[in-house]
């Protein structure tokens, strides 16, 4: 049974990306039954071409973690019911912080940036994020992440085709500042605090979120009283959006979702 009913599903983009990287997603969803959104990030209303071609771009170069995550907020309070919030990277990490405040019926977390003091000094997550940080460059210019960045960082393992195509259909600039927000209070999680189901998903072969990341956050929810589950995905990179397996991603959690 879908928890409390719920079927609205409010898709959360991570950074980097286009939100049309949820299309496939939706589709998917909405023929499950689910009513489903996936609105942009403020500043990148256009065409991820139209936002590549606007790089640098000081309107993305300015968003930050808190405000994002209440304008997120904003969305799901604005509908009708708790909406079952799924959300990628950062994107996770805003449905850990909208679940504390009590905004969704319940939350899938994919691939998800942690909550502020869960860390690793794994090389791939050091080296993924090395650039977007932004560290030694203006912040008021937003960061463009280079084709043999987003190869290591989102597309390892795939053929390059593959990763061209997923490129240009999907990289976008972003905020060094919001990268940096993270590992900020912004980012901050009281996992003792009851909140709704809580699915975190990770990828062995994520360069960007180590699956040791993803257990790490996982295991700070161990202790409290609310559903908190784990699952870890075989040769899931960071682009797991758009991986041939995604279907398989997405049958899991509307499992997962219906047995609540």
């Amino acid at each position: 049974m879908r928890t409390n009913q719920t079927t609205t599903v409010l898709f959360i983009t991570g950074a980097f990306v286009h939100h049309s990287c949820w299309d496939a997603w939706r589709t998917y969803f909405e023929g499950k039954g689910y009513t489903t959104l996936a609105p942009p990030w403020p500043h990148k209303e256009g065409s991820a071409e139209m936002l590549r071609n606007s790089h640098p771009n000081a309107d993305i170069a300015a968003n930050r973690l808190a405000p994002l995550t209440e304008y997120y907020a904003g969305i799901a309070k604005g509908l009708p019911e708790k909406p079952i919030l799924v959300g990628h990277s950062i994107g996770g990490l805003i449905v850990q912080l909208l679940l504390q405040r009590g905004l969704g019926a319940a939350g899938v977390a994919i691939h998800s940036v942690p909550p502020q003091g869960i860390i690793t000094f794994k090389f791939s997550f050091l080296k993924a994020g090395w650039g977007p940080l932004g560290f030694f460059t203006a912040t008021s210019k937003s960061f463009m992440m280079s084709f043999h960045q987003w190869k290591y960082a989102f597309t390892n393992g795939m053929d390059c085709d593959a990763q061209k195509d997923a490129y240009y259909q999907y990289a976008i600039p972003e905020s060094k500042l919001i990268v940096r927000d993270t590992i900020t209070s912004a980012a901050h999680v009281d996992f003792k605090q009851p909140h709704a189901p809580l699915l975190l998903t990770s990828g062995t072969t994520d360069h960007t979120i180590p699956a040791s990341l993803n257990y790490a956050n996982y295991r700070k929810y161990a202790k409290g009283q609310s559903v908190t589950d784990y699952k870890a995905f075989e040769g899931r990179n960071h682009f797991v959006l758009g991986q041939a397996t995604w279907k398989e991603d997405a049958d899991y959690i509307i499992a997962w979702l219906e047995k609540l």
